[in-house]
This record gives C-alpha cells, sequence and structure tokens, in this order.
C-alpha cells in the first residue's frame, strides 16, 4: 500500500447528524443469532423452556476468536433454529419471547475505587464474559485484539472515530452523547495494552464531537495518559483501519498482516463505550446504537436497539409507512452494506444502520465491458487491480485471481463506486476469495 487513495461520495450525513440517541423499545420476540462475529459461531448454554433475564449468558464462545452471546430480553426461550441471518442468509438462533419486565440480570454501577483495583487480567476476563467484539463493522472478537502474542509489542493505540461511511451517524452521536464514557474506555484499553501514545482519529465534519472529546481530555488529571485528538480530512474510507494507520501514523499494514504485527491496535468508539459499560456497569453487549436513514427523512433516527430486534420491528418503530414506494433496504451504509431480502432478519453486534432507499438511489445504467480505464486502480485504497480481479472471477478464472492478492481487499466498494462501466467490482471480489478459499 505505497499510497492512500480516497474517494468522495455524498455523504448524507445530515439527515441524522442532529438527531439525538433514542431508545427503542424491547422487541417482544429477540431472534439471537448465534453466528454474531468474525470466527466461530457461539454454543447455545440453554434450552427451549428456559427462563432468562436480560444479559443472561445464552452461549458461550467457541474457541479463542467466538464470542459470548446474552439475552438482549427478559423471558423465555421459545425454540433453537434456523433463522433469518441479514450476511450470510441463514444461521442458528435462539428464539427469547418476552416476558414484558426486561428484568436485569448484572449490577447497575461498580465504584472507582474497585475499577482501580482490577488488574489486566481482570479487565479482560470481564470483556471476555460481555462478549464484545468490533462494533465498527468487522465485529472481531476484542479480546483477541487486546491479548496479542508475546512477540508482538504494542506500542500505539488508535481510536477509530471516522465514521466515514456514508448516511451513518451512531458514532458521531455517541462520541458527542457520551464523550467521558469514552474516554474512561479509552483509559481501560490502554491500561490493559501497557500503551501510551494514544490517539483518536475523528473526521472533521463532526467537528462537535471533536470538540466535545477534546474538552474531556482537557479536564483530564495531569498524570492521566491523555490521548490526542487528531481532526481527518473527510474521505472514504478514511476509515478502514489500515487507512487510519497511514494516515495517522505513516506506518504500512504488510500485505496479509494485521496492525498488530507493526505494534498498533486499532479499536472502534463504539467498541470502546462498550468496554467502558463491560467494566464500570458490569454490563453485556446486547443492544448498540444504530443509524435508521435513507430516502425517506421522517423516519430517520439514531437509536438505541436490542441486538436480536428484527428489522421490521425497529422500522415499525420509527414510523415507516409499508405502502411507501421502498427500492431497498439495506443493512449498514450504502458502500458496504447488505441488502435485505427479509425484513424478519434481526440485528447482530456489527449492525450500524439500515437504509431505507427510494428509486432515486435505484441505478439504471446496465453492466458494460470493461474500458481499461484504470479508475477502480487509482481508486483502490490498497493498491490493488480490482478489474483484473473482477475479470479473472467473471471468467471463474480464480487461479489468476488469487495472483492479485485479492484478501487485501477491504471490501469498501470505491472500485464499484468509481466504475463507468458499473461492473459490481466488489462483489466479484468477495466472490473471488470465496472460491479460493473452498
Amino acid at each position: 500500500m505505497a499510497s492512500v487513495n480516497f474517494i468522495h461520495p455524498p455523504d448524507y450525513k445530515d439527515i441524522t447528524k442532529n438527531k439525538k440517541i433514542e431508545t427503542a423499545l424491547p422487541p417482544k420476540k429477540a431472534i439471537l443469532l448465534l453466528s454474531q462475529h468474525t470466527g466461530a459461531p457461539s454454543e447455545p448454554v440453554v434450552s427451549v423452556g428456559d427462563s432468562v433475564k436480560t444479559g443472561s449468558l445464552i452461549a458461550q464462545a467457541k474457541g479463542f476468536i467466538s464470542s459470548n452471546l446474552h439475552s438482549s430480553i427478559s423471558g423465555k426461550v421459545v425454540t433453537i433454529e434456523d433463522s433469518p441471518h441479514p450476511i450470510i442468509g441463514l444461521s442458528r438462533a435462539i428464539i427469547i419471547e418476552s416476558d414484558g419486565l426486561d428484568t436485569k440480570a448484572y449490577l447497575n454501577s461498580v465504584s472507582a475505587k474497585d475499577i482501580s483495583a482490577l488488574s489486566k487480567e481482570e479487565i479482560m476476563t470481564l470483556i471476555k464474559e460481555a462478549g464484545i467484539v468490533g462494533l465498527g463493522g468487522a465485529a472481531f472478537p476484542t479480546l483477541v485484539k487486546l491479548n496479542p502474542p508475546p512477540a508482538k509489542k504494542i506500542i500505539s493505540l488508535i481510536i477509530n472515530g471516522a465514521e466515514c461511511e456514508p448516511f451513518l451517524t451512531c458514532d458521531h452521536r455517541l462520541m458527542l452523547e457520551k464523550s467521558k464514557e469514552i474516554i474512561l474506555g479509552v483509559q481501560l484499553v490502554a491500561n490493559v495494552l501497557g500503551v501510551k501514545n494514544i490517539i483518536i482519529g475523528i473526521e472533521e465534519n463532526k467537528l462537535d464531537a471533536i470538540e466535545s472529546i477534546k474538552s474531556v481530555v482537557f479536564r483530564m488529571k495531569a498524570d492521566d495518559l491523555k490521548p490526542k485528538v487528531v481532526s481527518l480530512k473527510t474521505k472514504y474510507p478514511q476509515g478502514g483501519e489500515k487507512q487510519l494507520i497511514k494516515t495517522l501514523l505513516n506506518k504500512e499494514v504488510p500485505s496479509g498482516g494485521l496492525p498488530l504485527d507493526i505494534g498498533i491496535v486499532v479499536i472502534n468508539v463504539q467498541t470502546i463505550f462498550a468496554i467502558y459499560e463491560a467494566i464500570y456497569l458490569r454490563k453485556p453487549l446486547y443492544e448498540r446504537v444504530i443509524t435508521i436513514s435513507g430516502g425517506f427523512p421522517n423516519i430517520a433516527k439514531n437509536i438505541l436497539v436490542r441486538i436480536g430486534t428484527p428489522i421490521k420491528d425497529i422500522l415499525d418503530y420509527c414510523g415507516l409507512n409499508p405502502k411507501l414506494d421502498i427500492y431497498k433496504i439495506v443493512m449498514g451504509g450504502p458502500m458496504t452494506g447488505v441488502a435485505q431480502s427479509n425484513s424478519k432478519a434481526p440485528i447482530i453486534k456489527g449492525t450500524s444502520g439500515i437504509l431505507v432507499l427510494d428509486k432515486k438511489f435505484k441505478l439504471e445504467e446496465k453492466e458494460l465491458e470493461c474500458i481499461r480505464c484504470s479508475r477502480c486502480i487509482e481508486a483502490c485504497p490498497v493498491g490493488l487491480m480490482p478489474c483484473m480481479i473482477g475479470l479473472s472471477s467473471k471468467k471463474a478464472k480464480f487461479d489468476i485471481a488469487s495472483s492479485y492478492d485479492p484478501f487485501d481487499c477491504i471490501e469498501c466498494g470505491s472500485c464499484s463506486f468509481v466504475c463507468p462501466s458499473n461492473i459490481p467490482l466488489v462483489q466479484l471480489i468477495k466472490l473471488a476469495k470465496v472460491k479460493i478459499k473452498a
């Protein structure tokens, strides 16, 4: 990745950036998918007929790269069966029917004195028990990031507040409304990793969030580990961790490598907030903030929603009229999100938003032949040749596709966005990855 390339899609953030976080109603039925994260699905520890509380452990991590799963409502386990998954189609799920009480299974708070007495190992145990994964999209188990091999010395911690994906403003609102809690979470992570170089990167289209975070840092004690807050140019995909590392530290993650290979850990702000809640409130990860946006501004919101809530329940809460002429519903942002065919699919830990798009977002142009313009190469933030991977994938020449390093692709969608021939390059690259793995 010799140079970092960016594009400038319309951001549509004005629709929700001033919408304060609302708390959505808990669902009457929660669909808690066992595949919520990178790695192995979790394994149920409850049976049909069991009663559970909000925050009760219902499935355990299966191996090191996996994550615990907790009930997001109180009630009864009614079935464990295959259910619609917003990304992979179908997945095993624990389905819980609410008792309407929302009885909690955890403490409300822990004193600061008790927090300061916690060891690194105790903090990591609490993070593991809480089932925390990356909430920026990849859903990589956070414990793995905080537990690098002894040979990998971590020297820098980057907090990712870029939120470069169009439409989405949930991280922006969280930084505005929970600045103090985010900084407390940053201190916890810095102490676990033993790092002093801490940088919080926020795009400059969130000046109010930058000032809010800076004001908390300014009031920190002189002997506290103070993070540096950096304003980033508004570009896409600024929030990709490799791009953020290049921008902030001018370092490159090697091909096929991870940030920890060069002594860096990158964590999203919403993940940091979940860590704060796990340690200070003993609260498992069973809810998160998401953005509802798209072509119908009257339903646009930032909401705190329970994991396992069906998409339909959320859109009903936001007041969506089902008779509207809806073109597409996308889970996530328009660049990296996944179009949904089933409104019964639930929110998962990695869900950052739901976009309800009307016909003005429909791409009418049909796909044409590649004209060898090289725009996709110029736009690729990791220096790949998307046109060559796409062409090889289209022709089912996956051995040739493999020679163009498709696994370095971060699936940001920049290539598809700039392609004048409307070739679905990112989908073809995803296909190549699946076939090469197989």
